[in-house]
């Protein structure tokens, strides 16, 4: 059976494969120390929102005004974020927050049923792999802390940082599909982010399965083929799908 006969199945890393929420809500905790009824979740939302935004205006993680501009884009976005939520963090709060939450995004629990889902996806036959935004070495050190080296082989890990693209751009997952010999028609992307994960991957022409993990609204009118709120549920519906 060839390449193309199988199904691309492609996850995201950050909040797909492990709860991105608890690093933040450490650092905010440790270095902020808000009020008990802190919004956690809320305030995680705007910092991936001005994360994202500061981002593109850089020229995404490929761009050699990233690498230049990425400490100071870092703790920007805490202090958007945070001021959104009447927390004004100075330059030196902003940093700690950042450091903080920088060394504990490498203490990964995977969430509940994720590895074993890639590992039955694997035996299946199928291509699986990972599309990821972000510098090459901090994502990379994700993934090596989820062990992932004897599941998904590094010729299937896609950094934007290494690639040259940043999801939303349609260009990175037309690049998977030549460099893994899959087509987008058989090509299935999961992933939390509507504005990075849904939008990219739809403009792409794949199969999009919205990790929506966390019940947050749409951003916009595109339509993913599929929902999932936890890992049960994806395999469930990877399994309908005849995936599984």
């Amino acid at each position: 059976m060839t390449a193309t006969m199988h199904k691309g199945i492609f996850f995201d890393v950050d909040d797909t494969l492990y709860d991105h929420l608890t690093p933040f809500r450490g650092a905010v905790q440790e270095v902020a120390q808000p009020a008990d009824s802190f919004p956690y979740e809320a305030a995680y939302h705007r910092m991936r929102y001005y994360s994202d935004r500061l981002s593109e205006e850089l020229g995404g993680a490929g761009a050699a005004a990233y690498g230049e501009a990425v400490r100071e884009m870092r703790v920007r976005r805490f202090q958007l974020a945070l001021a959104e939520f009447g927390i004004a963090l100075d330059e030196k709060q902003a940093e700690a927050v950042q450091r903080v939450y920088h060394e504990r995004q490498f203490r990964i629990e995977m969430f509940d049923g994720a590895r074993e889902l890639l590992r039955t996806l694997v035996e299946a036959g199928h291509i699986v792999g990972l599309i990821t935004n972000g510098p090459e070495a901090h994502q990379m050190n994700k993934i090596r802390a989820m062990n992932l080296g004897d599941l998904i082989p590094p010729e299937r890990l896609f950094v934007s940082g290494a690639v040259g693209w940043d999801k939303p751009d349609a260009r990175i997952f037309r690049h998977v599909n030549e460099a893994t010999g899959t087509r987008p028609e058989h090509s299935y992307y999961i992933g939390d982010s509507w504005r990075n994960d849904v939008v990219g991957a739809l403009a792409a022409g794949w199969h999009v399965i919205w990790f929506n993990h966390r019940g947050v609204k749409p951003e916009s009118d595109h339509e993913p083929h599929h929902v999932a709120a936890s890992y049960k549920e994806l395999g469930e519906l990877l399994a309908r799908l005849g995936c599984v």
